[in-house]
């Protein structure tokens, strides 16, 4: 039995050829789990040499029935966390906001959200797949795994699909959504250089770098190479040394340590600090310097309420709602276990001018171009006339 080369190559034609049901043939190309290895490859085989292609208007319409029509059982999708208590994650605005945006997105595309939570009596990643494969729920969203609850979560991964919110657990190595950290602090650093700000300093706690793959350095130093060397300030790193705990006992953000801020400040005087307010505003003020006449500030995590402060608004919620969409997407091609390429989406944030980062002057001859060292032999001062008729 041979298709005819006017029409596609139907899941009949190869599920003729190979002797099995068509249903086969459809979970096999899939990649379920249910399907054994050794069927899957051979019907993958068979279809790329019949030169079968899925229809894709098909599968939108399969995608588009499912979300319209009401399910008697509507599927769960479980938000694993592992933060020091049960729900303490709550307390941390960015996490609840996680979950928040999961939950919206989750009804909106026929799931429901229910938390499990590695704090709980007696439980264990063991204990929490047997559960989870035992009610049949094939989806799971890890979210706010605090650094303590340590580097790896082992589960029977083969019988799930999974993304991560933001970095923690590094293992598995499954598909993280989180924001977009790095160019939050470079788009930070590029308002400030427009606005007329020269010695910008970066204020910024070291277990949070780390936690985030040290993005937040990183996207910090690749707009400081644009940038005068003699106006640049080193970055302030605290709380640098384990244990690199991002919150106090009590919940509350860690702040920078005061007398070596302190020391920091006077030594480099920055003209504006890029840091979140809770790290550095309250040592400003103990010092007696105000905000924005003797230093401008930005706050890479400002929230829709900070009237007057400017900086980066993170899309918390919509890092919740995307892992929602990439999950869901995963599902429906039944792509279960740790994939072969991990990849990473990242959600950007939206820059809110404010009044404790006023204009100051012209921007002319600000920016720093790595060619001039060599083509003026100045040791990172450009040509003079380049230079904006600065001293």
């Amino acid at each position: 039995m041979r298709p005819s080369k006017s029409r596609r190559v139907r899941m009949a034609d190869i599920a003729a050829k190979a002797g099995v049901h068509v249903t086969t043939v459809s979970l096999a190309l899939r990649g379920h789990p249910r399907i054994p290895d050794a069927t899957r490859k051979r019907i993958r085989k068979l279809a790329d040499r019949l030169g079968y292609r899925p229809d894709a208007m098909l599968q939108a319409l399969v995608a588009h029935r499912e979300r319209v029509f009401v399910r008697r059982n509507i599927p769960t999708l479980a938000y694993v966390t592992n933060w020091m208590s049960r729900f303490g994650w709550k307390d941390a605005l960015a996490h609840l906001e996680f979950y928040l945006g999961a939950q919206g997105k989750a009804a909106e595309l026929g799931f429901k959200i229910e938390h499990f939570s590695l704090k709980d009596a007696g439980m264990t990643p063991s204990r929490l797949g047997q559960m989870l494969f035992a009610r049949g729920i094939r989806g799971i969203i890890l979210a706010s795994h605090a650094m303590e609850m340590g580097d790896s979560l082992q589960l029977e991964w083969d019988h799930f699909s999974a993304v991560k919110i933001d970095y923690f657990p590094r293992e598995p190595g499954i598909n993280i959504i989180s924001n977009n950290q790095r160019d939050a602090v470079r788009a930070a650093v590029q308002n400030a250089v427009r606005l007329g700000y020269r010695r910008i300093g970066f204020v910024m706690h070291g277990g949070w770098d780390r936690a985030a793959e040290n993005i937040w350095t990183a996207g910090f130093l690749c707009e400081q190479q644009y940038i005068y060397r003699s106006d640049r300030i080193p970055v302030h790193l605290f709380a640098g040394v384990p244990p690199l705990r991002p919150q106090a006992d009590d919940g509350s953000p860690s702040t920078a340590d005061p007398l070596a801020f302190k020391r920091w400040y006077k030594a480099h005087r920055p003209e504006v600090i890029i840091s979140r307010a809770s790290f550095v505003l309250p040592h400003l003020e103990a010092m007696g310097v105000r905000v924005p006449q003797d230093v401008a500030f930005i706050d890479v995590f400002r929230e829709p309420g900070d009237a007057g402060t400017a900086g980066i608004i993170q899309k918390h919620r919509a890092v919740g709602e995307t892992a929602v969409e990439i999950l869901s997407g995963q599902l429906q091609r039944n792509q279960f276990g740790v994939p072969a390429i991990q990849t990473s989406t990242y959600i950007d944030g939206e820059w809110i001018e404010g009044e404790s980062c006023p204009r100051r002057q012209p921007t002319s001859g600000h920016i720093w171009d790595p060619g001039w060292d060599v083509a003026a032999g100045q040791k990172g001062r450009p040509p003079a006339r380049l230079r904006g008729g600065r001293p």
